[in-house]
């Protein structure tokens, strides 16, 4: 995996507004940096409160993150049914 791709993955995504241009926005960002508004570039963004994403999206990622661990030969931790899906 590109390490900046594994950076990536410990990254939470975080959705922003910016009060300067009223666009809304989503980053990948540590909560020690500060965000910039792509639209207008202003430092000004301010954190939405997230919604949990539903659950059909959940067993979309958690499908995907299946095949990673497999590909990548990590499957120790997966219960038997779990490696079939």
């Amino acid at each position: 995996m590109p390490p900046e791709q594994d950076r990536r993955l410990g990254v939470p995504l975080y959705n922003f507004h910016c009060p300067d241009c009223d666009k809304e926005f989503e980053l990948l960002i540590s909560s020690s940096d500060t965000p910039v508004c792509p639209s207008c570039g202003s430092t000004r963004a301010e954190q939405m409160v997230s919604r949990i994403a539903p659950d059909q999206k959940l067993k979309a990622v958690a499908k995907a993150w299946r095949a990673q661990a497999t590909k990548e030969g990590h499957t120790s931790n997966f219960a038997g049914g779990d490696r079939k899906r």
